[in-house]
């Protein structure tokens, strides 16, 4: 499972204006969401592929792995540099065009790893994230809990990258994914490299998707385009996760490329917007990793017209593009939850406030009693006012109200008229469930996406290590 990166994120790395900005300039960005965003990108066109762990069946709620084209200015290879036991690749190496920027948002675990606080470090520092020029991930080992000997490792890796490609240790991303408290075998990273740099292909996408699996049963894609001024764009991304996901960073790890030209202070307001709607808005077990990890990077080689300000109109349609693309892949972690056999949707309606809905969303779509009903699904409502009243937010339990999918199961405070059992059951057996809950309390509403709790989960957990 995705044991090695962590799930609670800390807000992007920005300076106060662009704190200020991007609360200014959300409600334009996320205005633009219902904008036309080309639909070419997500017609699938492979089957799931093996899972990245021997003997896991592929989740039931799996999607193939979406064609992306090249993206000019990234070049991407795999390699096995030996972190598993089994034959598979578990390094994967991007590599960008000179003048690439990047940003990103990560755990906030409070004992993040050896590659988050490198990351971290290097793009809040001074004119950070303006030449980012490779990307080094591994699986297998988290480097997490590893103190100064995983930083070492760390630093190692990115120094070994930096000679290979011609750039500063400064300008080489990194990230993990594997077991915590295990020091990273740089020595395993450099030893491939030469073959890396050999195989550099602008095609690689669904190996990197591959590459970076823990206990994910299937490779997560994603790829959209838009137009900035007429000129059109693309963005692609691939992610990893299956446990240990919650919200604040639920991604596990995602890293999303864009040929577009876009200022690093500009990328981390938009990753600010997005995030809180995408990644953090999905839960499988309710745990945080601690090397979650967002990277968003732009290489510039499209011919659109650089975009430096944040809130700059020219924005919207590569806005609502990127919210789809991670929207897709924070759906796709929450599909091969460890175990899952239902995607389920959580809306809170009515809600005294947004932060209010988002706390009474999350405290249903993380119960355990929830989502193991669901699991033999049964439509135990009283599982929904349980999680609800639970969180102390403002609720008036005579007007709660309670659907699953067109279903009413309770209204005004007590079990519906209309309900029946029947087609309850039958609805509760499809493999995509809405939950809908209205508290009565105002007109605030959140979404949560969840995933049910079933005995693969605790056989895929019990045995993690082995």
């Amino acid at each position: 499972m995705s044991k090695s990166s962590d799930k609670t994120p800390n807000r992007p790395s920005v300076s106060h204006p662009i704190e200020r900005a991007i609360e200014k300039t959300a409600a334009v960005l996320k205005g633009s969401l219902h904008a036309a965003v080309s639909p070419s990108a997500t017609a699938p066109t492979a089957s799931p592929a093996a899972p990245g762990k021997p003997g896991f069946k592929v989740s039931p709620l799996a999607v193939p792995f979406p064609t992306i084209p090249p993206i000019g200015g990234v070049e991407i290879a795999t390699a096995r540099a030996g972190f598993y036991k089994h034959e598979r690749d578990d390094l994967v190496v991007f590599r960008f065009a000179r003048g690439t920027t990047c940003a990103g948002v990560f755990t906030r675990h409070k004992i993040g790893s050896a590659p988050v606080d490198w990351c971290k470090r290097h793009l809040d520092a001074d004119e950070g994230g303006r030449d980012i020029r490779a990307l080094v991930v591994n699986a297998g080992c988290a480097n997490a809990f590893t103190g100064k000997a995983g930083a070492d490792a760390a630093r190692r890796t990115a120094s070994e990258v930096a000679k290979r490609f011609g750039c500063r240790q400064r300008d080489v991303m990194l990230a993990s994914t594997g077991v915590i408290g295990v020091v990273l075998d740089d020595k395993k990273i450099a030893a491939q490299l030469p073959a890396v740099e050999a195989r550099m292909d602008p095609d690689a996408w669904a190996a990197a998707g591959r590459g970076i699996m823990t206990t994910d049963t299937f490779p997560k894609g994603s790829y959209a385009e838009c137009e900035i001024e007429g000129e059109k764009v693309r963005i692609a991304g691939v992610a990893k996760g299956s446990g240990m996901i919650a919200p604040d960073m639920a991604t596990m790890l995602a890293f999303i490329v864009t040929d577009a030209s876009i200022h690093p202070n500009v990328l981390r307001a938009l990753l600010g917007v997005h995030v809180r709607s995408t990644f953090n808005s999905v839960t499988v077990d309710g745990d945080t990793s601690t090397n979650d990890t967002c990277l968003l990077f732009a290489t510039g080689a499209s011919t659109a017209p650089r975009i430096g300000r944040v809130g700059d109109r020219r924005l919207q349609g590569f806005s609502a593009a990127l919210d789809k693309v991670m929207l897709d892949l924070a759906h796709q972690l929450v599909r091969d939850g460890e175990g899952a056999t239902k995607f389920v949707r959580v809306t809170v309606n009515g809600a005294a406030s947004p932060a209010s809905a988002r706390k009474l969303a999350k405290s249903i779509a993380d119960s355990p009693l929830v989502k193991t009903a669901i699991a033999g699904q049964d439509a135990n409502w009283g599982r929904v006012v349980m999680a609800v009243g639970k969180t102390e937010e403002p609720v008036d339990r005579d007007r709660l109200a309670i659907y699953f999918g067109p279903h009413q199961a309770a209204v005004d405070g007590a079990p519906s008229p209309t309900y029946d059992e029947a087609k309850m059951t039958a609805y509760m057996k499809k493999p995509e469930i809405e939950i809908t809950v209205d508290v009565g309390s105002g007109r605030a509403s959140a979404t949560v996406w969840t995933c049910d709790l079933t005995k693969g989960y605790i056989e895929i957990n019990g045995d993690y290590r082995s």
